[in-house]
Parts: C-alpha cells; structure tokens; sequence
C-alpha cells in the first residue's frame, strides 16, 4: 500500500497536490484541516482517514477525532495532532504510546517535517510538516508512505514552493 500523509493544511491544498497523490491508496491527514472544501477534496479522491487540529472547528471534530488507533498492512497506526517528537514527548503522549505500542505514530501541529524512528519504543514517527499556506514554513510538504504487510518499506518526502501571498 502506499499511504499520502498530510498535515496543517489550514484551509488550501497545493493547486497539483493530487499530481504526486495519484497513486496513493488512502490519505491520512494528522489535523489542522482548516475547511469542509479540504475534506471533499481529498474524500473525492481517496479514503481519507483525519483527526482534527487545535485550529479545526465544530464541523471538522464532529467528522474526526482527536486521536486515531488503527491498522492498516498488519502494522498499528497511531495519530494525533499535537504529538512532540522523540524523545521529547509529552509525559500525556509517552504514556499513550507505551499503551498502544504503534508501529508508526503520526502527528501534525508543528509544521516541521520529521521521519524519526524511535528505537527506543520500536516505532517510525512521522510529522509530514505542512502542505497549507498558513504558518512560518517556507516549503509545503507531505509524506508518502510505502508499506508491506508488516513492514515499512520507505517514506518519500514530496514538496511544494510556497508562494507568498501579496497583500
């Protein structure tokens, strides 16, 4: 399976975001949706599965929840907006992690792109950054995430300029 991940989206896709998408199949999103018209986008495309963001309103956290423990290829998946990154987690998501025991924890917030396996807990954390244009960042980005059963078999960063808005 090959799984496209986004995050911090905040309301706008790149124009040719569904370019490097084409061949995913499903889209998971780690919160900070930002608008309905994101959701149908990316729901008209793939299986979509989210949580909601700190920024995410009513509509979006009765679509999603906050949290996300699932399976998918014989491994567990773990996802959250606000997540840290090892070994600087939270005391509240070191606790979670050491219940759910996920293979790949996925998390949003920061807008910085992180793949860091964390040997210590055997699991690949994920932040795949931020493909909005809201934020500091300076390039858009996502993650592509190429999986056996059972296995992790590579991650492929994908990446848009960001385009400044003129006032």
């Amino acid at each position: 399976m090959i799984i496209g991940i986004l995050s911090d989206t905040h309301g706008s896709l790149p124009a040719d975001w569904w370019r490097y998408f084409d061949e995913v199949d499903e889209i998971w999103h780690a919160g900070d949706v930002g608008d309905m018209q994101v959701v149908a986008e990316l729901q008209s495309r793939k299986p979509l599965r989210a949580v909601y963001g700190n920024v995410d309103g009513k509509e979006i956290r009765s679509l999603f929840p906050e949290s996300l423990l699932f399976s998918c290829c014989n491994l567990t998946i773990w996802m959250i907006h606000i997540g840290a990154y090892p070994p600087l987690y939270t005391p509240e998501i070191r606790a979670l992690l050491d219940v759910y025991h996920p293979d790949i924890f996925i998390c949003g917030h920061s807008h910085i792109l992180k793949i860091i396996p964390d040997p210590s807990r055997k699991l690949l954390h994920i932040n795949p950054g931020a493909a909005g244009m809201q934020g500091w960042h300076r390039v858009r980005t996502a993650v592509k995430l190429h999986l056996q059963p059972g296995k992790i078999e590579s991650a492929e960063v994908v990446e848009w300029p960001r385009t400044v808005l003129k006032k």
